[in-house]
């Protein structure tokens, strides 16, 4: 009881009071802030495990990360840099790409002028050795394409599908109908892998979870991994904080704070 902690849970988070199981919460480190606590867990063990668990990241490989300055993008950068020698390809759009550059990315990619794939050939011919993919539908295919033989695709989101405010009827089906699908008798001959990760699937895996997190805590102690925070909302600016990642002018985490009381509501109270 009064403990500082870090919570994971599928849904429910953005409200004042919440009740989890005890398993899901985790201790925060000395020194780390409440925003910086709410923009680890999920962001960070989700390109960890997509990293090391999956990617089996070791020195001199290259990663391409899409969605570079995005949540899960900048953790695994941080995550890419505690390796020797690692080369980072990242998507984003030009705007950010001096803040990638000051992260650690070789390689920035304006997806939006430019064809990524094509890019990365030009200074890289063979590939990558792991594409992390959270767009889904063509991409997908495209991030297969690109790995080098014994390279790695973890497929982790279908962000194709979200083109604006509103639901995009046309964009589903677009993506739908490009969605990557291959054999095993195709893996087999291409000698690549293919993995899927959704981290809100591993409810029954809390010691696996909790092992995670305790490595992350270990690295944001020795000061190798830091949040980034974009920006901070209080909850009736909700609209605007979504605003802020639809417009995709996040570099980092969007999060969201209860409303600091007011100073009237505070004399009221005394």
């Amino acid at each position: 009881v009064g403990d500082k902690v870090m919570v994971l849970a599928r849904s429910g988070l953005w409200q004042e009071v919440v009740n989890v199981p005890a398993s899901q919460t985790f201790p925060m480190p000395e020194g780390m802030s409440f925003e910086e606590a709410a923009a680890l867990l999920v962001n960070y063990i989700t390109a960890y495990m997509i990293l090391f668990d999956f990617g089996n990241l070791r020195p001199n490989q290259s990663v391409l990360i899409h969605m570079a300055a995005g949540g899960v993008g900048t953790a695994a950068i941080q995550l890419c840099k505690t390796v020797e020698n690692v080369t980072i390809f990242g998507t984003a759009s030009a705007s950010k790409h001096d803040s990638l550059k000051e992260s650690g990315v070789a390689h920035p990619i304006d997806y939006r002028t430019m064809d990524y794939a094509e890019e990365v050939r030009k200074i890289s011919p063979k590939g990558v050795d792991i594409v992390l993919d959270p767009l889904g539908g063509s991409d997908t295919s495209k991030a297969f394409n690109l790995l080098k033989p014994m390279g790695k695709l973890i497929t982790y989101g279908v962000a194709n599908l979200l083109t604006g405010q509103k639901k995009n009827l046309m964009a589903m089906a677009k993506t739908w109908w490009n969605q990557f699908s291959i054999t095993a008798l195709q893996l087999l001959h291409q000698n690549k892998a293919v993995c899927g990760y959704h981290l809100g699937y591993m409810d029954e895996e809390s010691e696996l979870i909790r092992s995670v997190v305790a490595k992350l805590v270990n690295l944001y102690s020795q000061g190798k991994i830091k949040p980034k925070i974009d920006s901070v909302w209080p909850f009736d600016q909700v609209a605007e904080a979504m605003r802020q990642m639809q417009e995709k002018k996040n570099v980092g985490k969007v999060i969201l704070v209860p409303e600091a009381p007011k100073e009237e509501s505070k004399k009221a109270e005394n």
